[in-house]
Order: C-alpha cells, then structure tokens, then sequence
C-alpha cells in the first residue's frame, strides 16, 4: 500500500512582504524543511494584514491541505491581527491565555507586561501552544493550523517545536543531472521522456556556468525504481544529444 501524502499550504501575513520593505526569508525555509520530513508544501499565499483577507485565505487554505502554516502578524503592535484573524476563521474566542502569560512573565520578570506586550499572549480558544524558545512569545496551533512568528529565527525555532507533532508521508526523492548544455538544446527529447514516465516528475533549471548557459535537470519521485529509471533515460538521452554535437561549442 502506499504511504499517505501529506500536504501543506503556507500563509504569508505582512503588509512588509507586499511592499517589499521586508524580503521573505521563510518560505523557502519552509519548503525545504517540510520536504526533508515528508510534507509536500503544495501552495504559498501572500495576504496583507487585512482580517477579511487573512481569514478568506486561511479557510481556503485550511480545507484544501493536510497542514496550514502562517508566518507573521503575531507581534505586539496594533497591525499584528493574525490571532483575531485566525480566532474568527474557526469562529471561537480569543483572550489572553494564562499559560502565554506565564512563559512571557518567567522570561521577563522584571519587564512591564504593558498592553502591547500582552498583545502576543492572545490565544484563539481550544489553541496548543506553539512554544518560542527564542523571545517567549508563543505562537499556537489550532485544528489543522499552526502559527508562527515572522522572525526567521523565531519562525524557525517555532517549526521544530512543531514538527515532532506533525503527521508525515512518503519523502519526495530526487536527483539532479548537469546537462552541460542549453536548455532550448534538450527541450524536445526531455518532453519525451516526461511523457513516459508519467509518475515522474522532471524540471529543467537553466543556469550560467562560468559565465557560459548550462542546464540542471532534476527528476523527482516517491518511488526509488522509477527515479532511477527516469535518470538513466535523462543521462541517455543526454549522452546521445552530446554525440550527435548538440551543446558542443
């Protein structure tokens, strides 16, 4: 039997990304990070910190995928509404929640728990927190969705408080070829081979090399036969281009 495929949707929270005063360092993270354990990250949305587009977002995302991460809009100022917006997408209540309060006044004993700072100790209700062992702060985990801050060092140290908790499937394999020509040189044959190995997935990645195109192909599957059935038909194919002087200079 097959292992199950376990899917995840991303939510990018920041009217900072948009603008481009902030360059997301996450997303690729993520997709890394989940890819090494299992999960497929099968979407990206960018929203801005709007409710309406936060929760339209989140329930669109929420029912289509295994996992919904969230980075952003849980720090302590009046723009970071991705807790309100979370709590009125699974329609509960949020308040301040006395385990976030006690984590924040343990780390911070001698710092004023100001309104701001108690901003980030609100927790939609029926919410597992998501311990930060970086600023405290906690994010949380709600149904099938798990929030976290935007800080890449805390989104990250947030991530592998998660993931001992999180369900995973088969791995995505793969294996890179350097084609040692041009992408427009290999296009045809490429799409051939794609076609015949239809559970195979194939990308074509032109590069410069030394200043001269070149092209990475890498074939991706779950099943290990057909990956390396599929390489030896690239690596074929790419020996026969190469003695037919196609790519020589």
């Amino acid at each position: 039997m097959d292992a199950e495929i376990v899917t995840a949707g991303l939510l990018v929270i920041g009217d900072e990304i948009l603008s481009g005063r902030t360059k997301d360092k996450n997303i690729g993270y993520i997709a890394e990070y989940l890819t090494t354990i299992g999960i497929d990250l099968s979407e990206v949305r960018v929203v801005p910190d709007v409710e309406e587009e936060i929760v339209a977002a989140l329930n669109a995302l929420r029912r289509r995928y295994t996992y919904v991460f969230t980075t952003g809009g849980i720090g302590p100022t009046h723009d970071d509404i991705t807790a309100d917006a979370v709590a009125k997408a699974f329609g509960v209540p949020i308040d301040h929640d006395p385990r976030a309060v006690a984590l924040m006044q343990e780390r911070f004993p001698n710092v004023d728990l100001n309104e701001a700072r108690m901003r980030m100790a609100r927790i939609p209700q029926g919410a597992e927190l998501v311990v930060n062992p970086v600023s405290a702060a906690p994010g949380f985990w709600i149904g099938n969705v798990i929030v976290m801050a935007g800080v890449p060092r805390i989104m990250q140290a947030m991530l592998d408080e998660a993931a001992p908790r999180l369900k995973t499937g088969q791995k995505m394999l793969s294996a890179t070829i350097p084609a040692g020509m041009r992408e427009g040189d290999i296009g045809t044959p490429l799409a051939e081979i794609a076609r015949a190995y239809k559970g195979v997935m194939i990308g074509s990645y032109p590069f410069l090399n030394e200043g001269r195109p070149d092209t990475n192909l890498v074939v991706r599957s779950r099943d290990p036969q057909a990956l390396a059935a599929a390489k030896t038909a690239v690596e074929t194919m790419l020996m026969t281009l190469r003695a037919n002087g196609v790519g020589a200079s």
